[in-house]
């Protein structure tokens, strides 16, 4: 990544010139990570991160105070944002919204200004906002000490996806507890289509697999098996953007895996961090650099679940 000098209080990137302040403000309090280092790494990482922020309406996760403050969620972008700043209106009950479009390396600087730790984006795109481009499942443990579960889980979903259905499935840490697992859409579907068919695999996965993984909202009824959570897969909803840090201790990156290194039983969720993925954005390919060119459509892929999973029923019936 390239370095990013904040100390004059004004960086420029790609021609365009951002005021800086209080970069040295301290947002890690455990980690002594400064503003101003979640600066340099936004501006360096922008490369790699704007192509999944580009065209999607995004909601920051502020925290002006740090970590362990106040908690800002932001829809909004609001009218003192430079004319710069990409903008999108989307509609909600009663209105619409002026979300902020992040397609600029300098809009990542002035968003990571305002202590905006987190940006979270819709799975869809402008001029298709009701038809999302991409599906997530979220493979959310009762804690680090599963993660090997969650990890088990995403290997399972991608025999699933990929080996039964025929579809391209993506993997990235998510700085918490958890993966993601994404399926590129065509946008020719609406959300609930999308996310019928997310939930039927879940399901399906959970009757295979019932003492390992559950689609149980109720933390209670969980029975500390991975909650596979698709409910972010509705209109306005979002997901942490890949390569996006995450507001917890040791500044965790949400970042993209090979399937391969989801196969190795040593991987942490915490191994990426601000401090240590500089590295692998330098020399390693983007492990979802081809996600582009592999769209397809989830309400044939929910006939093609809903085959499967028939099949199946009769084939047990028969024994």
């Amino acid at each position: 990544m390239a370095a990013i000098d904040v100390a004059s209080g004004r960086v420029t990137v790609s021609g365009i010139t951002v005021t800086v302040t209080n970069a040295g403000k301290v947002l890690f309090p455990d980690d002594g990570i400064t503003k101003g280092e979640l600066i340099e790494y936004y501006a360096g990482a922008a490369g790699r991160i704007l192509p999944y922020l580009r065209g999607r309406p995004l909601t920051m996760e502020r925290y002006p105070d740090g970590i362990t403050g106040e908690r800002i969620v932001q829809k909004n972008i609001g009218s003192r944002a430079p004319g710069w700043v990409s903008r999108i209106e989307v509609k909600k009950q009663g209105g619409t919204v002026c979300h902020a479009v992040c397609d600029k390396p300098a809009t990542l600087v002035y968003l990571a200004n305002l202590a905006c730790i987190e940006p979270h984006v819709f799975l869809s795109r402008a001029g298709a906002l009701d038809r999302p481009d991409q599906l997530v499942v979220d493979l959310d443990p009762p804690g680090a000490a599963h993660f090997g579960d969650a990890r088990r889980c995403a290997l399972w979903l991608r025999e699933l996806l990929e080996g039964e259905l025929g579809l391209t499935s993506y993997v990235k840490t998510t700085g918490g507890n958890g993966l993601h697992v994404h399926v590129p859409l065509n946008s020719r579907d609406d959300f609930e289509e999308a996310r019928g068919f997310a939930h039927e695999a879940a399901e399906l996965l959970a009757a295979r697999h019932p003492g390992v993984i559950t689609t149980e909202q109720r933390k209670n009824m969980r029975g500390g098996r991975v909650y596979a959570d698709v409910m972010r897969n509705s209109f306005a909803q979002t997901a942490v953007a890949p390569y996006a840090v995450r507001a917890r201790p040791g500044a965790p990156v949400a970042t993209p895996l090979h399937w391969a290194e989801a196969e190795d039983p040593s991987l942490a969720p915490g191994r990426f961090t601000i401090r240590t993925i500089a590295a692998r954005l330098g020399e390693t390919e983007d492990p979802w650099g081809d996600m582009p060119r592999r769209r397809y459509g989830a309400s044939a892929a929910r006939r093609r679940l809903r085959d499967l999973a028939g099949a199946a029923g009769k084939g047990a019936a028969g024994k």
